[in-house]
């Protein structure tokens, strides 16, 4: 059973997984005038966290799901299938090239510290793909060692989604910090709510987990990837 404390430093912006450095198509948004104060980036982030946010919360619960299914034989190999399908359904919900690059990255890093601090988790269990696999199974495996909930894991994904852009629109708008913070407040019920469906979503196969999609957001990824001067990675 988790304590607290690790749903908190799970949770935190200081988690060494590199979220720090992305801002969540919100550097992209901003540029081409979409985003402009405090008013429009609450939007942003309420469009985000029903669209990205539902999704990558459903499928970290659904491998968090998977990683306390079973532990021996047949389940271990039942958990490494599961996975891999997982990640090629989310390969097929992430439509711009450079958002599933993204994706596996942020993955990349996160597996590097959930290694480091829980070594006995099943990580070996994911696909072995080239670019590594999509951030939110690997974030499903990292809650379930860190001994925390399938909803505590949508939970953090969720959280996670709206807090990183806003973060970054204190940066690239000089918005001030309280203000942002109250925003973050305000979107907490939806949220929790957010996070409860995908908890739920997770009990069904694969297939059937949500497929939100922001074809605006998709445009926006594929345009920023060709600057030669950015401020955040994505």
């Amino acid at each position: 059973m988790a304590t607290p404390s690790l749903l908190l430093l799970v949770a935190d912006g200081r988690f060494p997984a590199g979220a720090h450095a992305h801002s969540g198509g919100l550097e992209a948004a901003v540029a081409a005038g979409r985003v402009t104060d405090l008013a429009t980036l609450e939007e942003f982030l309420a469009g985000r966290l029903a669209t990205a946010g539902l999704v990558g919360a459903a499928f970290a619960a659904a491998a968090h799901r998977a990683a306390v299914s079973g532990s021996a034989g047949a389940d271990e190999a039942a958990r490494s299938s599961t996975l891999a399908q997982l990640d090629a359904e989310l390969d097929a919900r992430t439509a711009a090239p450079t958002l599933r690059e993204v994706s596996r990255r942020q993955g990349r890093a996160l597996l590097r510290a959930g290694r480091t601090i829980w070594p006995d988790a099943p990580f070996g269990d994911l696909p072995a793909t080239p670019c590594g696999v999509h951030q939110p199974l690997v974030l499903g495996l990292l809650c379930a060692a860190a001994g925390l909930s399938r909803l505590d894991t949508a939970t953090v994904a969720a959280y996670g989604t709206v807090t990183g852009a806003a973060s970054a629109g204190v940066r690239l708008l000089g918005l001030d910090p309280y203000r942002v913070q109250a925003l973050l407040v305000g979107l907490a019920d939806a949220c929790d709510g957010t996070a409860a469906e995908a908890a739920r979503a997770a009990d069904g196969p694969p297939e059937r987990l949500p497929a939100a999609a922001a074809p605006l957001a998709d445009i926006h990824a594929e345009i920023h990837a060709t600057w030669e001067v950015r401020l955040f990675a994505s």
